[in-house]
């Protein structure tokens, strides 16, 4: 069995789940808690960083772009990547984008501030420090400088690389859908992008995120709502 050891508000471990379920692969995940840097799995991955595939034949991958850039390859039947040249550089464009500057910027900080250093404050036996309110405040304000640019691609597009779902969509949403679990998106102020999260969302491949929870933090009220 294919394994995939992730985190699951880890927006790039969710990526890879994406693209594990659009190409309708059989996989058991391993949940990790990836701040306590235990020997098992730095010994898979010595960043210390998840997400982390091992693969039928034993091959261990690390980074989430080089594990979807491995799948398409080896598992080529169900594609993620546009078949044209330009399309697949629009659509690695894209993933670089929320994979670099929408992490930094939005989903990775909501995800510290709100869950990481809390639990790292817990392992570690400290009083817990709590989320910064002003960076969370910050933060907000930036998310929809994104928002503005992803309205302005899917108002000239069917999908954000263009005209087919692709690892762009996969990579967009598994941010998204983690700053969304908090409730943190004004959606009615980007009916556009609503309307395309709404179409990921209702996609099978999407479901496995409803069951996903952190302890003590329930999900925004709409996280599980297709229509919402």
């Amino acid at each position: 069995m294919r394994v995939l050891h992730h985190y699951p508000l880890c927006p790039f471990s969710r990526k890879v789940r994406l693209c594990l379920a659009e190409k309708k692969l059989d996989f058991s995940q391993e949940l990790t808690n990836f701040w306590e840097k235990k020997n098992y799995f730095t010994s898979l991955n010595p960043l210390g960083y998840v997400p982390v595939f091992v693969d039928l034949n034993g091959s261990v991958l690390a980074d989430s772009t080089a594990i979807v850039e491995y799948l398409e390859e080896a598992y080529p039947d169900r594609k993620v990547y546009p078949d044209d040249l330009l399309g697949r550089a629009e659509a690695r464009r894209l993933m670089c984008w929320f994979d670099n500057k929408f992490a930094q910027e939005i989903s990775l900080v909501i995800l510290w501030e709100k869950v990481i250093k809390r639990a790292i404050s817990q392992n570690s036996g400290q009083t817990c420090a709590g989320p910064d309110s002003n960076l969370i405040r910050q933060t907000k304000n930036t998310l929809v400088h994104h928002m503005e640019y992803i309205a302005w691609l899917v108002d000239r597009r069917n999908w954000l690389a263009g005209d087919y779902f692709s690892i762009a969509d996969i990579t967009a949403a598994a941010h998204i859908s983690v700053v969304d679990y908090f409730g943190d998106i004004n959606w009615e102020k980007f009916e556009s992008v609503k309307n395309w999260f709404m179409r990921i969302k209702s996609r099978p491949t999407y479901r496995g995120f409803f069951s996903d929870r952190v302890p003590s933090i329930p999900p925004s009220a709409h996280y599980c709502e297709l229509d919402f």
